[in-house]
Parts: C-alpha cells; sequence; structure tokens
C-alpha cells in the first residue's frame, strides 16, 4: 500500500504582514483609480472571493464609503478543463452593472494565468467595463500567458510541486501565506 506524501508548511506571510500587505495594496488601488466610487471589486473563485471581501472592508475604511463587491466564476470560459478537472461552478454575482466601472479582479495566487484569461472573458458576457485590473496576493511564477498582476502582494518563485495556500480569519480561523512542499515517503 502507498502511503500519501507528507507536506511541510512555510510560512510566507505572517498574520501582521498579511495585514500590512492588504493595507498597501488597497493604498495602491485606491491611488491607481480616478474615482473610488466607480471601483468593483471581484473575486475569482475560491479564494479569491474571500480575499475581495477583506480588501472591499479595508478600501471602504480607507475611502469612507462602500466599494461594490461581487464574485465571477471563469469555469466556463477555461480552455484547461481537461487539464485541471472539472469543479462545481460557483455563483457569479455581480452588485451592478459593470459598465464604466474600474474593475478590479481579485485572486489569491497567480500562476500560469489561466484563470486570469477565463475570467477576463466571463467579465465580457457582463459588459464592457471602463478599466480591468488584476490583484493577485502571491504571484508563483510558470506564467504560460502573458498576464501579469497591476497589485501583487508578494512575488514567491515556487516549483511546480509545490502550492501557495492564502489563509484568512473568515473562512480558516487562521490568517497567513503559506507555501506547501510535498515530499514522497522515502
Amino acid at each position: 500500500m502507498t502511503e500519501p506524501p507528507d507536506t511541510d508548511r512555510v510560512e510566507i506571510l505572517s498574520e501582521r504582514e498579511l495585514g500590512r500587505t492588504l493595507a498597501r495594496l488597497a493604498t495602491q488601488v485606491l491611488e491607481t483609480v480616478d474615482d473610488s466610487r466607480t471601483l468593483m471589486l471581484l473575486g475569482i473563485p475560491t479564494r479569491g472571493v474571500q480575499l475581495s471581501k477583506v480588501l472591499a472592508r479595508e478600501l471602504e475604511r480607507l475611502s469612507g464609503h462602500a466599494i461594490a463587491q461581487g464574485a465571477i466564476d471563469p469555469t466556463f470560459h477555461r480552455d484547461d478543463l481537461e487539464r485541471i478537472g472539472t469543479r462545481l461552478p460557483q455563483i457569479t454575482t455581480l452588485p451592478n452593472s459593470v459598465e464604466g466601472r474600474q474593475v478590479v479582479l481579485v485572486d489569491d495566487v497567480i500562476f500560469t494565468g489561466r484563470t486570469v484569461r477565463a475570467a477576463l472573458e466571463a467579465l465580457q458576457s457582463w459588459g464592457r467595463a471602463q478599466r480591468v485590473m488584476l490583484l493577485a496576493m502571491v504571484d508563483r511564477g510558470h506564467r504560460e500567458l502573458p498576464i501579469q498582476p497591476d497589485f501583487c502582494g508578494r512575488v514567491v518563485p515556487t516549483r511546480r510541486s509545490e502550492t501557495i495556500e492564502l489563509r484568512l480569519r473568515d473562512v480558516d480561523g487562521e490568517e497567513g501565506v503559506f507555501l506547501r512542499r510535498i515530499t514522497r515517503p522515502s
């Protein structure tokens, strides 16, 4: 019988560092837009949705007004479903029309770029935004498409056998960013 691989977890960002990084990212977003009332955050499932909620709270604190926040599921626009496997699609929830809005797609980790490409395609089916930007908490490299985040919390070069996990208190009971190394038993 084969034993499951052991997993090592390495902290990349502590809870405190994650909080500071979120504050920095929120400030960068506000500095980039002309009118923060036209902002709309759309999280990409699964962890990007939770991250966009946390970011919306921070943006509201800094701007003094609520920020439109929702989710966009790119599942049916992916070109690599046979490779990654299918998952249950999440509901796309838009707080209002994307027409004329400055949309920030929010993802926890950018990897190959294929999820973001699919999210852009999904967004087009809902209208034409004034501008679309990308925020990723971690850029782990290995891009297959020429897609780069406009706002990035941390660049963490990884091996393909490693993964990055964003943990948020609202969902996970802890906060931080962790690298998981999968090691094979000897």
